[in-house]
């Protein structure tokens, strides 16, 4: 039996690219106006990676310091989608909507102190 195929499920090809382009620079913006937790994050994100380029350590360590936070950008636009789909099925306070919601928040707990162990050792190993 064939499996039913949404209307909204993207074609291939080049258009299918660009159109995915599109909608990633729509979910950027959404969480920018939406999303609290992603405003503050990116707040740190972009004067982290100033600091990252300044620092004098390696280009690899660079790209570490910088990788882990962008990791948080990533993990949060998930859990704020996780959020959305939880909210879209139902406002009713539910155990397993909590469960969900709280299993996205304890992910971006673990990408924040992924961050921060990863500069910490950085930091410490450069300059101690």
């Amino acid at each position: 039996m064939e499996q039913p195929v949404s209307e909204f499920k993207s074609k291939s090809g080049l258009k299918r690219i660009f159109s995915a382009f599109f909608y990633s620079i729509d979910g950027f913006k959404a969480a920018w106006r939406n999303e609290h937790a992603f405003r503050q994050e990116l707040m740190l994100f972009v004067p982290g990676c100033v600091v990252a380029l300044l620092l004098p350590v390696s280009a690899y360590q660079k790209l570490l310091l910088i990788g882990v936070l962008v990791l948080v950008l990533i993990v949060e636009l998930i859990n704020s989608a996780i959020e959305a789909v939880v909210d879209r099925i139902s406002l009713e306070r539910h155990p397993l909507s909590k469960n969900a919601k709280d299993f996205g928040s304890a992910a971006v707990m673990l990408a924040c102190l992924l961050a921060g162990a990863t500069w910490a050792v950085v930091l410490f190993t450069r300059f101690y």
